[in-house]
């Protein structure tokens, strides 16, 4: 295979992958410097080389960033916190430790004593699956509720915090995130309880505006079917939009590595990107 040939073959993995997650932009990010370092290559060897050098490389950082989110994130907990979580944003959904989850872990590793209550996370059940999954692994105190009961358990005070990871953040501080976290955000709102989202850097979007971003459909069997039975009528319309958009007004803080950012998040996030 040539160094032309080769090129070619990227541009359409490029493409596949670009598709299949349109609303998470941190795929796009990690494509593109790949991409930019495999297309400054002079041989073949070296393109094959820089691009798992760059895998590697970017593999590292993201563990890093983590830590550093984490240990950002775990100062804004008290100890005796109950700690609500939607979704998965732990070491399954990362390189390793996680953004959400990471700063749940370094919490526990600063000595505090916490407990967190995940939610299901419907359709798929991230939280069921992925989340309860791993904070027991941890000996991480978990409890898993239905999505249904987050307000339930606000409204009896049990939920002192929420944090949830983020598939893409605006400058603006416009959120975006698994289904449901609109919702959840909402009720912390409603009920006073401190709403955190963790995200690295390479989460944020600093040119697009929220009606610009596309919110990603999936499959109508998400819906209509538990494990292969389905239970919905046939016929029936299904909308199963994977992501929300919360917005800045409802977020108490946004945990990145480089430090926690408050609102207005566009003039704070100029700062802290020294621009």
């Amino acid at each position: 295979k040539t160094l032309e040939e080769l090129f070619v073959d990227l541009d359409t993995a490029f493409k596949v992958l670009r598709s299949t997650r349109p609303t998470a932009v941190n795929l796009f990010w990690a494509l593109e410097r790949v991409m930019g370092k495999a297309k400054a290559a002079k041989t073949l060897q070296d393109a094959r080389q820089t691009v798992l050098d760059e895998a590697v490389s970017m593999a590292q950082e993201d563990i890093q960033a983590n830590r550093e989110m984490g240990e950002n994130g775990s100062k804004l907990f008290k100890d005796g916190d109950v700690i609500l979580t939607h979704c998965n944003a732990g070491s399954l959904a990362t390189v390793a430790y996680g953004t959400a989850l990471g700063v749940i872990r370094a919490t526990r590793e600063a000595g505090k004593r916490i407990s967190v209550v995940a939610t299901e996370t419907r359709p798929v059940m991230q939280g069921a699956r992925l989340t309860a999954f791993e904070l027991q692994h941890d000996g991480v105190d978990v409890s898993l509720i239905p999505d249904t009961a987050v307000g339930h358990m606000m409204s009896r005070g049990v939920i002192k915090r929420v944090i949830v990871g983020a598939d893409r953040v605006l400058r603006t501080g416009h959120v975006f995130n698994k289904i449901g976290t609109y919702q959840v955000a909402i009720l912390a709102s409603k009920h006073k309880v401190p709403f955190y989202v963790a995200a690295p850097l390479s989460t944020f979007d600093l040119k697009s505006n929220p009606d610009d971003v596309v919110i990603e459909e999936r499959s109508v069997d998400e819906v209509v079917k538990v494990g292969r039975k389905r239970i919905a009528p046939k016929g029936v319309r299904i909308f199963n939009p994977a992501f929300d958009m919360t917005p800045p007004e409802l977020i108490t803080g946004i945990i990145t590595e480089k430090g926690v950012l408050k609102p207005p998040f566009e003039k704070n996030l100029k700062a802290l990107l020294g621009k």
